[in-house]
Formats: structure tokens, C-alpha cells, sequence
């Protein structure tokens, strides 16, 4: 290294420049290697194959859910109303918005 130049790491994407400290200037710098990608292709492959299969699940699971949701609004639906035809003299509740 000729005298009087530094190295200093980059924070950001860590390359090592070497700085000309009369000159205050980058007089060269060197990118570190970065690894491949995708280490084992036939891996990678078979990994989005198995990602398909669970969002498929995960789909169909939702799909079913909301199927029975509103078989479950419903039988929440008509205990309330049970409750009210037992009670018909209790007020409902009062909310926030009828104090105004």
C-alpha cells in the first residue's frame, strides 16, 4: 500500500476503500463477494414446491371458515334474540354514542 493511504470499511454495503488522506479522496475500493443465491437448485425447487402446497392448505382452511362463519352469526344472532323475547322489559345497553 503506497504511504500515507487508509482502508476503511463501508457501513452500508461493506467494501474496503482505500482513502487518500491529502487529497481526501477514494482512490480505489474492492466489493466484497457476496454468496450465491440459491445454494442447491434442485433445494430451492423442491422448497417453492412444498410453500405451493401449504398456501393451497392454508387457502382451503380459510375457504371453510368462512363457510361456517355465518352459520356461527347466525346461532349467535338467535341466542340474542332468544334472550330478548325472555327479558322483553330489559333495556338494552346504553353506548357511547347515545350519550350525545
Amino acid at each position: 500500500m503506497p504511504k500515507g493511504l487508509f482502508e476503511v470499511a463501508c457501513p452500508c454495503c461493506q467494501a474496503v476503500l482505500k482513502v487518500d488522506p491529502e487529497t481526501r479522496a477514494v482512490i480505489s475500493h474492492k466489493v466484497p463477494e457476496k454468496p450465491p443465491v440459491v445454494e442447491d437448485l434442485a433445494a430451492a425447487v423442491a422448497r417453492l414446491k412444498g410453500e405451493a402446497g401449504r398456501r393451497e392448505e392454508v387457502f382451503r382452511k380459510q375457504v371453510e371458515t368462512e363457510k361456517s362463519h355465518g352459520k356461527v352469526l347466525e346461532k349467535k344472532f338467535d341466542e340474542l334474540l332468544r334472550q330478548a323475547k325472555e327479558n322483553p322489559d330489559l333495556t338494552p345497553p346504553q353506548r357511547d354514542i347515545d350519550l350525545d
